[in-house]
């Protein structure tokens, strides 16, 4: 990843430029910090260094050798947009996102892998995830850069995504904020709860239609923690419908739940806007006994 300086960054510093001009977030320019990887004019140099027309600022990569080596899955991917830097995926539900122990091989890791080729060298770059149970869009980049200049735009007004969510139960008002604290079971291996020892915590929901004892609503998010959507709803006392962790389990929708990625908003590397959306997948409009899609 590399910037030459040009006339109008004159007297900017170094970390001023990696903000700003590479997109990195702060976590990102302290590992690169840490670990010497912060080149001007290829020598290290601390990131209070100020800069000047015709100096050419380097970020090597970090990126290492993945725990599980890919493996090519020959999934038809629904892929609504791409461009060099970017993939937007529409992930089928259950699907992991990402390799691992119980899914060394169906992941949507290996499909993209797939999906590009079998490069040589391939690195999967999540910019967001999204759990097995969760169908919806998703962004995937294809290059280092554009991941890092992503993942500092979530959880911003910059990067806008919007979930659909049918619910058990009904909320007791039709729209409103769920503002808990959200942190890891004490003993549990992925369970989160609602605790006052937890991270900040905020989901927006709005009641979009009922159907007797289910709910649809429409969510949106000011924080990312694991499992927000499901530990607040769940704590509401309307869990998402199939939530086999927070709830009960369904066999109309076996292996998932009924929480769909239904919209992401994002700018490009140009300034213009890319706007997506999916809509709710058949098999969770079935839970609302066929009433019409909002």
């Amino acid at each position: 990843m590399e910037y030459l300086v040009i006339r109008s960054d004159e007297g900017r510093s170094l970390r001023d430029i990696l903000r700003h001009r590479l997109f990195l977030s702060e976590s990102a320019i302290r590992r690169a910090k840490w670990s010497g990887r912060l080149l001007v004019n290829g020598k290290p140099a601390p990131v209070r260094t100020v800069l000047h027309a015709g100096d050419r600022v380097s970020c090597l990569s970090a990126e290492t050798v993945p725990a599980f080596t890919p493996k090519p899955y020959e999934l038809a991917l629904n892929i609504p947009w791409e461009n060099d830097d970017l993939l937007i995926i529409d992930k089928p539900a259950p699907l992991a996102s990402q390799s691992g122990r119980g899914h060394p091989d169906d992941s949507l890791e290996n499909a993209v892998y797939a999906h590009l080729g079998r490069p040589e060298r391939f690195v999967y770059r999540p910019v967001n995830r999204l759990d097995k149970g969760t169908s919806g869009l998703m962004a995937v980049a294809r290059t280092p850069e554009e991941q890092a200049r992503l993942q500092a735009l979530l959880h911003t007004e910059a990067f806008q995504r919007a979930y659909l969510a049918v619910t058990e139960g009904v909320p007791a008002e039709n729209e409103g904020v769920i503002d808990l604290p959200i942190a890891k079971q004490d003993g549990a291996t992925i369970r989160r709860v609602v605790s006052p020892s937890g991270k900040p915590s905020v989901t927006h929901y709005r009641v979009l239609r009922t159907a007797g004892d289910r709910a649809l609503l429409s969510l949106w998010l000011e924080t990312g923690r694991t499992h927000q959507i499901r530990v607040h709803l769940a704590h509401m006392g309307c869990p998402v419908a199939g939530d086999f962790l927070y709830g009960t389990e369904l066999s109309e929708i076996p292996g998932r739940f009924a929480l769909h990625s239904c919209r992401i908003r994002f700018p490009l590397r140009s300034g213009e806007t890319v706007e997506l959306s999916s809509p709710l997948p058949p098999e969770l409009e079935a839970l609302l006994d066929g009433f019409p899609q909002p």
